[in-house]
């Protein structure tokens, strides 16, 4: 992960859990599963610091929602493709310099807590 410049605001999302159908097997493709989701999001925050106004910072809430959107009315055969679509969406905000997201699926092997798959992007 890029270290935090002067100016860059670095934004997480924590453990947004969300249903989605995700998998090869025929219980999953027949059956939602949960995924956890994290995002971490690097922009320049220097206007929305010195004007305090939300036309001029990243808005999360926006961006969350479009996953939420996303997730929840598709399919994903693999946990990279759910992976790099998320990125996709926040990497689709021009103001973003750099985006991480991490998806875990809970209890996708016996006796792990879970698996999961990070990709990043930059600009």
């Amino acid at each position: 992960m890029p270290r935090l410049e002067s100016g860059m605001a670095r934004i997480r999302v924590k453990d947004l859990r969300l249903r989605t159908f995700i998998g090869i097997k025929e219980e999953e493709i027949l059956n939602k599963q949960d995924v956890l989701i994290n995002l971490t999001i690097l922009y320049p925050a220097q206007d929305a610091v010195q004007g305090n106004d939300i036309d001029q910072a990243l808005n999360y809430r926006t961006i969350t929602k479009a996953i939420i959107r996303h997730v929840e009315e598709n399919r994903f055969a693999l946990l990279e493709r759910l992976t790099q679509e998320i990125l996709d969406l926040v990497m689709a905000h021009p103001a973003v310099r750099y985006a991480e997201v991490e998806v875990d699926k809970p209890h996708a092997l016996r006796f792990a807590e879970s698996v999961s798959i990070t990709l990043a992007g930059h600009r």
